[in-house]
């Protein structure tokens, strides 16, 4: 099996700069040109840039079912919702398909909003039908629990069921017998982080569960801090934890979990490596880029949160996946 990032046969080892860019758009006769000074939808430069190529479509049996981006967002009285998901240059230019996924939904009966975002393992046949299910498996499993009653989520629960999506969907492909832990891992294996966003009398409460290493960060708009929610690829002095990553569908016991209190002038954001490993300890232009705009008077429209995600930084070529929660207020939903 080719490995994420291994030459594709037929398609040539993708180059540091390829002289590769679109065509000047068409202009109607006794139009001036339109440049790229006209076309204020190029894609942010971060720091020296990387290749800049065309798209290529993804290819592969579930291909139809990943666009290369998707984006979406909304607001209930409480909580304001964007999140927006983008392919990354290496799977532009190879023909795989985006492996990473988001997904929100409101529980009408308590106005919590509910989330999940995955990055599918890329050594995984199927990753992005792993990310892409464990997702609404999460959502549809959060949603059910909040209607069943008051109280905590059970967040390890939710990864529970959705570990058990991913095994359904290895005992369907399997020709026969039960598929085994190395199988179910080949195939759909999958960060998550997940949770839900509740209003009290306190104001917003969010809680998360994660498996894998994505991650999650509240971002304080008015200094322009990031505080990472769980443990990082990077110690608080810089030296390297782990690369090690177990993701769906082994399911830790217990999950590591994690509760954040945003206020007003705050931001919970939840992520892939896409952003988080350009992001890093937030200091830096990546960091800078998205306080400039989720610290706008207004949060970003959802195409334009898709379009921030889809900088160009030098090394940084994998999907890019964003979920962002503001507070709009201490209402305590009735």
């Amino acid at each position: 099996m080719t490995e994420f990032g291994d030459p594709v046969p037929g398609i040539p080892a993708m180059p540091a700069h390829p002289p590769v860019v679109p065509p000047a758009p068409r202009t109607a006769p006794g139009h001036p040109p339109v440049g790229r000074a006209d076309m204020p939808w190029q894609r942010l430069t971060m720091g020296e840039p990387g290749p800049e190529f065309e798209a290529r479509p993804p290819a592969g049996p579930f291909a139809h079912e990943c666009p290369d981006t998707e984006c979406d967002g909304w607001s209930t009285p409480q909580l304001t919702v964007r999140y927006a998901s983008v392919r990354g240059a290496k799977h532009r230019y190879y023909r795989r398909p985006r492996q990473d996924s988001a997904r929100a939904a409101v529980h009408e009966a308590t106005g919590s909003v509910v989330f999940a975002v995955a990055d599918g393992v890329s050594s995984a046949s199927y990753a992005e039908v792993g990310a892409a299910e464990a997702c609404r498996a999460a959502v549809r499993r959060m949603l059910h629990l909040l209607s069943a009653g008051p109280g905590p989520l059970d967040l390890g629960d939710v990864a529970r069921y959705a570990a058990a999506r991913l095994w359904d969907l290895a005992r369907w492909d399997a020709a026969e017998g039960e598929p085994g832990p190395d199988e179910v891992m080949g195939r759909y294996a999958t960060t998550l982080v997940y949770g839900v966003a509740r209003h009290g009398p306190a104001g917003c409460v969010v809680d998360l569960g994660r498996i894998g290493d994505s991650g999650a960060w509240l971002l304080d708009l008015a200094g322009g801090t990031y505080r990472a929610l769980f443990e990082t690829k990077t110690g608080g002095d810089g030296v390297i934890v782990s690369n090690e990553v177990h993701p769906l569908p082994r399911v830790p016991d217990p999950i590591p979990c994690a509760e954040v209190r945003p206020v007003p002038g705050q931001t919970v954001l939840i992520g892939t490596d896409g952003f988080g490993d350009p992001l890093g300890d937030g200091d830096g232009p990546v960091g800078a880029l998205f306080t400039r705009y989720l610290g706008a008077p207004r949060p970003p429209s959802p195409p334009w949160l898709a379009h921030l995600l889809d900088f160009s930084k030098e090394t940084f070529d994998d999907d890019g996946t964003l979920l962002a929660l503001w507070p709009r207020s201490g209402v305590e939903v009735p």
